[in-house]
């Protein structure tokens, strides 16, 4: 009998223990733009609607968030590959098959205690665009076009966020890949959002979008292609605390099955929604959602 009860008492103890690690809420994390505002939206119906007790923390500035997952204060959030490469990894070699992006990115995080899910299809590559009539009247289409333009003397203000204008993929590496140079005094640093505004108005003449962003079409910009294959691929993907995964074992197929959903015209289309039509965020992720019967 007393060893009846001490193996009940056991089992009691590892189902209370089990019971309070899957009762811990999953904190989501999110970047300080649209479209991180978007997945982190969407992850957090998704996974409540799986049953998961959920916490947002959306608006992050990317250093700190990455920060914040290694230090186990944040579960989950969307990363771009390229970034995790460069900026996280300071990975040097030049890289440019995406799937070799993505092992080495997943094997190097690895080690910190991070799992890199399923990539999805979409790329959110850094880029630079014109508007699309001034592009056209001066030939330019390409980066190297940019240069050409800019070392015979054309003068051209370019609008940047204050983080890629420092980082290590960011202006200064570009404009040696390219060899030009655009005085301090041309380059224009604000938040993410207002270099599209900026470009649209004519206030610059390049700007600094994201390649997923709904903008780019809404105001018939031109993004001019990184013809020598300067950015690395960013794959929207998944990264979960391996911790976190090892106590919710349904998890990475989970969000593996939301990742399958997203690609580029997707995105594009998501974060239109948001910055030219003006839907909430929080209609925007449960319509998708719906759409999809995720939800």
């Amino acid at each position: 009998m007393r060893k009846l009860f001490k193996h009940l008492g056991t089992t009691l103890m590892a189902s209370v223990f089990a019971a309070s690690v899957h009762a811990d809420p999953l904190v989501i994390g999110g970047k300080n733009f649209t479209e991180q505002q978007l997945l982190t939206e969407m992850t957090a119906q998704y996974l409540d609607h799986q049953g998961y007790d959920i916490e947002r923390r959306a608006g992050m500035g990317s250093a700190v968030l990455r920060k914040a997952q290694e230090n186990d204060q944040i579960d989950l959030y969307w990363e771009y590959t390229g970034t995790s490469l460069i900026v996280y990894n300071k990975v040097k070699d030049k890289i440019t098959d995406p799937k070799k992006v993505y092992e080495k990115v997943r094997e190097l995080d690895a080690k910190k205690g991070l799992a890199w899910l399923d990539a999805s299809a979409a790329n959110n590559t850094y880029a630079l665009a014109m508007r699309r009539a001034d592009a056209e009247a001066k030939g330019i289409s390409s980066l190297s076009d940019l240069a050409q333009a800019l070392n015979k003397g054309e003068e051209l203000v370019l609008a940047t966020n204050a983080e890629w204008y420092s980082r290590k993929d960011g202006y200064k590496q570009l404009k040696k890949a390219y060899d030009f140079d655009i005085p301090r005094s041309n380059i224009k640093r604000m938040d993410s959002g207002l270099t599209y505004v900026a470009l649209k108005e004519g206030q610059v003449d390049i700007a600094l979008v994201f390649a997923t962003d709904g903008r780019i079409p809404a105001f018939d910009f031109k993004v001019l292609e990184d013809d020598k294959g300067f950015f690395p691929n960013y794959a929207i993907t998944p990264v979960v605390r391996q911790a976190v995964l090892d106590a919710n074992p349904e998890l990475a197929d989970q969000l593996n099955t939301l990742s399958a959903q997203l690609d580029n015209d997707t995105m594009s289309a998501l974060n239109a929604q948001v910055d030219v039509e003006r839907t909430s965020i929080e209609d925007v992720a449960r319509q998708f959602l719906n759409s999809k019967g995720l939800l």
